[in-house]
């Protein structure tokens, strides 16, 4: 059966094996996750569970029904679904495709997955800004000859000049680097700590601390 949790980035260290190797892991904290609604194939069309991540405690300001919503800092469609659903808002409201087997108001935790289970973890890529050829590419730099100069650093010729008279389509030049979902297939799952909502992933993944990412069992096994 898939399984799937929403984490939160907080950072990479290193762990001993039993045998005194040093793995590099990423610490996730993982859950709790409430279910705000489940959809099946019957009503929907596919299978998906819709999770939240970071409960919102309420400002406690005097509010009418209808305004309700303001005390969470959400929007109030995603106030209504909460409320649907009879969980304390999130900060964070994601679909999960693939994932069954639950029902509205359960609540995930770390211990969905265990140690040497593999997943696939998805996110958005750091942002570097506009970056040239060199940095987003890789492209290397031209000669530092005589005659080369002072466009070391440039993306080089565009084509040809009489035919296409144009630069073709995806050509790599410089522009927005990062910023981009990214999803690193087949991890290692190295440790789970239920108490703290920790797990801990064999390697590096996308984005950077503090960033939110998705975790689901590994397709490619």
């Amino acid at each position: 059966m898939s399984k799937a949790i929403i984490a939160k980035k907080i950072g990479m260290t290193q762990i001993f094996a039993e045998d005194g190797r040093v793995i590099p892991v990423t610490v996730l904290e993982a859950g709790p996750c409430p279910v705000v609604q489940v959809k099946t194939e019957e009503t929907d069309g596919y299978a998906a569970l819709k999770l939240g991540f970071g409960y919102i405690a309420s400002k406690g300001k005097k509010q009418d029904e209808k305004h309700e919503y303001l005390n969470y800092g959400i929007s109030r469609p995603d106030y209504g679904q909460f409320r649907k659903a009879g969980v304390q808002p999130c900060k964070v409201l994601k679909e999960v495709r693939g994932v069954e087997g639950y029902k509205v108001g359960d609540e995930l935790k770390a211990d969905v997955f265990a140690a040497g289970e593999r997943v696939d973890v998805s996110g958005v890529s750091k942002g570097h800004g506009f970056t040239g050829v060199i940095k987003r590419w890789n492209q290397h730099r031209l000669k530092e000859t005589h005659g080369v100069g002072p466009v070391h650093r440039e993306p080089g010729s565009m084509g040809s000049i009489s035919d296409p008279s144009r630069v073709f389509k995806h050509k790599h030049l410089a522009g927005q680097y990062g910023v981009e979902n990214v999803t690193v297939q087949n991890l290692e799952v190295v440790r789970v700590d239920v108490a703290r909502n920790a797990i801990l992933v064999k390697g590096a993944i996308p984005g950077p601390k503090g960033s939110v990412v998705t975790l689901k069992s590994s397709v490619k096994q």
